[in-house]
């Protein structure tokens, strides 16, 4: 489990993974008192202190290299799972040998059913029935995926390029290509409260870093699946096009709304600058 800001999550953490016998904590250099609340809520768990903020892929890879079981259980830290939800992920898992990734049926914070999966990227609708029976799908959403950690050995893991957002995109496309089917088993249940794993008092900021990474792992996933890079000049059509938006949000009183749009108009004039830099600071990490 990847942390930031998130010791608002590490009371109902600890009650629900109270039963999970192994359980690791990165903490991406949290400036609050996250490493606390999960040392008092989850005296099991194991945790890794990152100084900085290496990127959600990035730490998920450090939980995963530092597990020694069969399977590896990414969570997100704003969502809630049973005992019997990993059950019956595990279970899910031992019916389809092949499978590289298990993934549960999400629900959002009403109750709904989030459906964050399907046959290929952008094809899934969020509204409409679940799934009744196991399902082989493309893609399954990184806040919860049990995932053999030989086939996340085969590949490498998470691709630490992208520092947040369409990572688990990647990550399944190349699971499936390379190791084994996705299955979805909607017998295991997993209410994910999203975007509330790391907002704590910082509402502004957090939003303002969604939209700034958000338009970044866009271009590079583009780039990096679909053979596109982006120009200079669609940079600045965004940009212009982003700026107008944020405006119209402002005029309407939608600041949250209009902060993170404002972080993607920086995020898209900076992406050659700090795709570089992340590059080159990848090489320094061992």
């Amino acid at each position: 489990m990847a942390t930031y800001h998130s010791g608002h999550c590490a009371p109902e953490l600890g009650r629900c993974l109270a039963a999970f016998p192994h359980v690791t904590v990165i903490d991406n250099a949290s400036s609050d008192d996250t490493v606390a609340q999960v040392r008092e809520h989850l005296p099991h768990a194991r945790i890794i202190v990152n100084e900085r903020n290496r990127g959600f892929g990035a730490a998920n890879n450090q939980g995963v290299w530092a597990a020694t079981t069969e399977f590896v259980l990414l969570l997100n830290p704003d969502c809630v799972i049973g005992a019997d939800d990993g059950i019956a992920m595990i279970q899910a898992a031992d019916r389809y040998p092949k499978a590289s990734a298990i993934g549960p049926q999400l629900s959002g914070k009403r109750g709904y059913l989030d459906l964050s999966y399907g046959w290929t990227p952008g094809s899934w609708s969020p509204k409409g029935p679940g799934a009744e029976a196991d399902t082989c799908v493309g893609f399954i959403s990184g806040a919860c995926m049990l995932i053999r950690r030989e086939a996340m050995i085969q590949i490498q893991g998470f691709d630490e390029d992208f520092f947040l957002y369409q990572e688990d995109t990647d990550l399944c496309m190349r699971l499936a290509q390379q190791c084994g089917e996705l299955i979805l088993a909607p017998k295991a249940t997993v209410k994910h409260l999203s975007r509330s794993s790391s907002s704590g008092k910082g509402r502004f900021k957090a939003e303002y870093l969604r939209g700034y990474h958000h338009i970044q792992s866009k271009f590079l996933f583009e780039l990096k699946h679909l053979g596109v890079q982006v120009s200079t000049a669609r940079r600045w059509r965004y940009c212009a096009t982003a700026a107008l938006e944020m405006l119209a949000r402002v005029l309407v009183l939608d600041v949250v709304r209009a902060t993170r749009v404002f972080g993607r108009v920086i995020g898209a004039i900076r992406y050659p600058r700090d795709r570089k830099l992340r590059r080159t600071d990848a090489k320094h990490v061992i």
